[in-house]
């Protein structure tokens, strides 16, 4: 499974055989225990992960002191922190493991030093930041313009491993809503 993963995580019509086997190479494979941080506001990113198996969060803290989740990664999908892997300046964010986690690793150099070397991995990274971009904009404006039982739904069809393994405080601060407000939520869809 693991080098079908990065092989499909890595799929672009411009990259060759020979560009993805040098970039699966790269990889390191690692575990993490449940409520481990893979990164902590005020670091530095050095590196991403691919998510094999399990769940991590991302979180900042608003000016009153709540943490808010900003995002969530679950299997097949990269966790990173692009701001500060790519600036190189300390990240606002927490990254934190909800579960137990395997998960591939590339370090930032690595990864920079292989990103300029293939015109094929440039192509990649391109349409994945794209995508990422899109996948942003479309959640700042569904925040705007679903309510919050829309938003809840929707999340529950895209992304179930987040309702099943996540705390409801997080997935309601994710949703911009309060634990109350989404308790509320889930007793009138469940009746």
């Amino acid at each position: 499974m693991s080098i079908q993963l990065l092989e499909k995580v890595y799929h672009h019509p411009l990259m060759t055989a020979n560009d993805i086997a040098s970039i699966i190479k790269e990889h390191k494979k690692v575990s993490f225990k449940k409520g481990t941080f893979i990164l902590k506001e005020g670091q530095i990113a050095n590196s991403y992960l691919i998510i094999e198996t399990g769940l991590l969060r991302s979180f900042v803290h608003d000016f009153n002191g709540n943490d808010i989740t900003t995002n969530f990664y679950g299997s097949q999908e990269i966790a990173i922190e692009v701001s500060s892997l790519f600036q190189r300046i300390p990240t606002k964010e927490n990254i934190q493991t909800l579960t137990e986690c395997a998960c591939w690793k590339i370090e930032f150099d690595i990864f920079q030093e292989l990103f300029h070397s293939s015109e094929g991995f440039i192509e990649w990274g391109r349409s994945w930041m794209s995508n990422e971009l899109f996948m942003l904009k479309q959640r700042s404006v569904t925040m705007l313009t679903k309510s919050a039982t829309d938003r809840y739904l929707t999340l529950l069809q895209d992304k179930p491993q987040i309702i099943q393994q996540a705390s409801l405080k997080s997935i309601a601060s994710y949703l911009g809503i309060t634990d109350t407000s989404l308790s509320r939520i889930r007793k009138d869809i469940f009746k």
